[in-house]
């Protein structure tokens, strides 16, 4: 790696699951044909930002056994420089996605016990994190196990001790923990980062319920958070950067499966963040990468490659 390469590399860590996908919409007990592959909100924004040209660690944890073979070897088959912690005890996890609709995808997880929730501190290499420009964590992994919530505060700890900017996702899932919980560990974690992604919905759990997300956004800011970007889904998206407001509308598309998309948003805006564009342009690849991914089935498989993104006619103003 080039020494301009590492100073905008960036170091994520969580779970990444087997995934099984019906692959045709309607409800899963009439499906049959199902697609294996790979899913996990981490290694999705590591195979965006490898896409679009960013060098990238993924750190976690897979069984000893052929699903976690598949993990491995599909994220390094995206040029993501992988971790993998082999796990004799505890098998791969498992999520199977029922795609009723085009914009109607039910998830179903089995990951109690496995693998990628045995993550814990004594996993990550300080050294991978003091050497990146950047740490992105998502709220998935503190919610899947105490070690793995340790992990996650114990790689914030060494970045920020490295001077090394940290990012975070708070992407709730309800099916791991309540909502009192995540905004418990979400509300300790907002004053530890430089950069904070949130759907609204999310953010309210962080910080109470407000008449517009901008307003959410400030919130995030005032509970500790540097910057705050709130993802709107097919509204857009609204950020408070260093105390200025934006607005960035979507991109309308055709939308096959949205499982993915708010991924590439957030990897849209860390690469440009990592080359020193401005906010505008940051939102305007962020929400182009979310729309690439909602044109293909798949959680990351429809991420595009930089030379891809004028392709989409990504031409929507930025307001402020």
């Amino acid at each position: 790696m080039s020494a301009a390469s590492a100073a905008r590399s960036v170091v994520t860590l969580g779970e990444t699951m087997a995934l099984m996908s019906s692959d045709s919409f309607g409800p899963l007990q009439h499906t049959r044909a199902m697609t294996l592959g790979i899913g996990g909100s981490e290694s999705n924004v590591a195979i965006a930002l490898r896409r679009l040209g960013t060098p990238v660690t993924w750190i976690g944890r897979v069984g000893e056994d052929s699903l976690g073979d598949m993990v491995l070897r599909e994220i390094s088959a995206e040029g993501v420089s992988v971790v993998g912690i082999r796990d004799p005890e505890a098998p791969t996890g498992l999520m199977v996605k029922e795609r009723r609709t085009s914009r109607d995808t039910r998830v179903w997880y089995y990951r109690r016990g496995n693998a990628g929730s045995r993550l814990r501190p004594e996993d990550i290499d300080p050294e991978l994190i003091r050497s990146a420009s950047l740490l992105h964590l998502t709220g998935i992994t503190p919610a899947l196990s105490d070690t793995a919530a340790d992990a996650v505060f114990e790689a914030i700890r060494v970045a920020r001790e490295a001077g090394v900017t940290v990012s975070f996702d708070l992407n709730f899932r309800g099916k791991l923990w309540s909502a009192e919980q995540a905004g418990v560990v979400y509300r300790r974690i907002l004053p530890l980062v430089d950069v904070v992604f949130a759907g609204d919905d999310e953010a309210a759990i962080a910080v109470g319920a407000a008449a517009t997300p901008l307003l959410l956004a400030h919130r995030l800011i005032e509970a500790g958070a540097g910057d705050a970007i709130v993802k709107l889904g097919e509204r857009g998206a609204v950020a408070v950067v260093q105390g200025r407001e934006y607005t960035r509308a979507a991109i309308p598309t055709t939308v096959l499966d949205t499982v993915g998309a708010g991924d590439g948003f957030v990897a849209g805006y860390l690469a440009d963040y990592l080359l020193g564009h401005d906010v505008d342009t940051r939102l305007t690849t962020a929400v182009t990468v979310g729309a690439y991914a909602c044109l293909v089935p798949g959680d990351w498989e429809g991420m595009p490659r930089r030379s891809e993104l004028a392709a989409l006619g990504a031409s929507e103003p930025v307001s402020r």
